[in-house]
């Protein structure tokens, strides 16, 4: 039941020159991260790439175990902090918009595909995931993968709840004027779920984009547990096995559903 300590990077901003520079800044991260006594540092979508990269996303797409994927596993390992982060990610089947969970010791624990593609950038030139609820143990927390725009289906989080997710980790690229997206539907995701909800923001201007920053991390009990600003960050928090426990057993929401009824809305 002890508290698992993550920390969120909110940067850096701006697209990297180089993927040298790109993992240079994700090292510095993870060294301020394991410092500050985290377990766990999430960094946004793209955060390998920067998001506003248009007609480069084939140039840049690498395969899951790629030499990206080593790099990270380097930084991961040398600095006994599992790392969350967000690339282009090269399949068979196309290039899709992805996020890998990098154990502490290097090892690859889990992959994502975002499976909601937003706007005209990503539906050009990524395709969508099949697979909604991908989920891995991490100090012994169960933890699930979301991207951005997921988040705002109310399906896609009530699925991570109804398989048991207790810590749900969301990079994400929010752009300005949607900031309700962070200030209000991610602490109602987390109480209507009853899990702890991570998401780590883009921040600053970005090609035609401008981010909004505000990664939060929001608990089962709806409060915001730490909030970032508009800037870079780099945010430390703490999910509560405790509070996700007492919160759960005072909250009848999950057990009250009645899916018998819910049937025409699939």
């Amino acid at each position: 039941m002890t508290p698992l300590r993550i920390a969120l990077f909110q940067g850096p901003a701006g697209v990297p020159a180089t993927p040298a520079q790109s993992l240079a800044a994700l090292d510095r991260a993870a060294r301020r991260a394991a410092a500050g006594g985290a377990r766990l540092l999430v960094t946004p979508e793209l955060s390998l790439t920067g998001y506003a990269i248009g007609a480069a996303v084939p140039e840049l797409a690498e395969t899951a175990d790629g030499p990206a994927a080593g790099a990270v596993a380097r930084i991961a390992a040398a600095h006994r902090v599992g790392i969350v982060y967000g690339y282009p990610e090269r399949s068979g089947c196309g290039v899709h918009n992805s996020v890998q969970l990098i154990g502490p010791d290097g090892s690859r624990l889990a992959g994502y595909r975002k499976t909601h593609l937003y706007g005209t950038f990503e539906t050009t030139y990524f395709t969508p995931g099949d697979e909604l609820v991908v989920q891995a143990e991490f100090d012994g927390l169960r933890v699930g993968l979301l991207i951005c725009y997921d988040v705002e289906f109310p399906e896609t989080v009530r699925a991570h709840a109804l398989a048991g997710t207790e810590l749900l980790l969301v990079p994400t690229a929010l752009m300005r004027p949607y900031e309700f997206v962070a200030h209000t539907l991610l602490p109602a995701r987390a109480w209507e779920n009853q899990l702890h909800l991570a998401y780590v923001n883009r921040c600053g201007p970005e090609g035609d984009f401008d981010f909004a920053g505000l990664s939060c991390l929001a608990g089962p009990d709806g409060t915001v547990r730490a909030r970032a600003g508009a800037g870079e960050e780099l945010l430390l928090a703490e999910v509560d096995p405790a509070l996700l426990l007492s919160s759960r057993a005072a909250n009848p929401h999950l057990r009250d559903r009645r899916p018998g009824l819910y049937g025409p809305l699939a």
